[in-house]
């Protein structure tokens, strides 16, 4: 382990160790480069400890639920001024630390870097409906940065320091890139978009599983809207809005760079429309129930 890593990579981790197994293997390719850096896993109340596929780097503990908590308790005992966060599932391409140490060098009035994160497909030449669409809907990371002013935790580097200023990710009832990106703006601090600084995800593996990401963003957002009838009658045109929405995205499809053939341009439109009015129904849902709070403290805890 080096004395003075420049770069702490917080992974934190729940329940995947295979997953976690090529995230490490693939963070110690970056070693080639020779820039020193250390990696601290910080489990979040797995089944069976990670201590096997942890052997040579840190492995932390963090018993409150939800991965803002993990990332901060990596965060607390991290030794180097970059801190770069990653998900457990995720496989840094080759030179991610590179990239991202040179950005921040160069560029010393950026404060926080959103990487790029790509979806990986799982079988060459054949994607899957769901790879389909989310090659082209998920992880519009570069969006994130412009409309939204956050990024995503999946893939994100942030000056030490300036993680100290804005404090810590929320918990679990909250979105915490999203949240901590925000607070980060507000203070003036900038956010760039940094598309060589990629990491790969897997796809869901069922529709079940992404809509299950989509349920706690739904919950989130229901517990933004206004109070009384006016912030209902958003909240009902918003989920009409949503439903007639598909139509609306056929030339983004079209154009996308991450389809290769008509095909999977048919099968990302396909499950656009599914998804989309998917999204309605918990919308009109909720409306009926106003009860968010279990989908979102059930997030990631199965």
């Amino acid at each position: 382990m080096s004395p003075h890593p420049r770069v702490s990579v917080i992974i934190p981790h729940l329940n995947e160790p295979d997953d976690l197994r090529r995230c490490l293997d693939a963070l110690e390719r970056q070693r080639d480069d020779g820039i020193p850096f250390e990696i601290i896993v910080v489990d979040n109340g797995s089944r069976v400890l990670p201590e096997a596929v942890c052997s040579g780097v840190r492995l932390e503990r963090e018993s409150t639920p939800g991965p803002g908590p993990a990332r901060n308790r990596g965060a607390a005992v991290a030794r180097a001024d970059i801190l770069a966060f990653i998900d457990a599932d995720c496989i840094v391409a080759p030179g991610w630390i590179r990239e991202m140490v040179a950005r921040f060098d160069a560029e010393p009035e950026v404060h926080c870097l959103a990487g790029d994160i790509r979806v990986a497909q799982q079988r060459d030449g054949y994607a899957t409906a769901i790879e389909a669409y989310e090659h082209v809907f998920s992880y519009r990371v570069k969006l994130y940065v412009e409309r939204d002013r956050y990024a995503a935790t999946g893939n994100m580097a942030v000056r030490r320091s300036v993680f100290e200023a804005v404090g810590p990710f929320g918990g679990i009832a909250v979105m915490e890139d999203t949240d901590w990106g925000r607070r980060a703006t507000a203070l003036g601090f900038r956010i760039a978009y940094a598309p060589g600084m990629r990491v790969y995800t897997p796809p869901c593996r069922s529709f079940e599983e992404l809509t299950r990401r989509w349920d706690r963003h739904i919950a989130h957002d229901f517990e933004g809207i206004g109070p009384g009838v006016f912030g209902m009658a958003k909240w009902l045109a918003r989920s009409l809005a949503i439903a007639a929405s598909p139509a609306g995205e056929i030339v983004r499809i079209l154009r996308s760079d991450r389809l290769a053939t008509p095909r999977e341009r048919g099968l990302a439109f396909g499950c656009l429309a599914r998804v989309r009015l998917y999204r309605a129904r918990k919308m009109l849902g909720l409306a009926l129930t106003g009860n968010a709070v279990r989908m979102v403290e059930s997030w990631n805890r199965d």
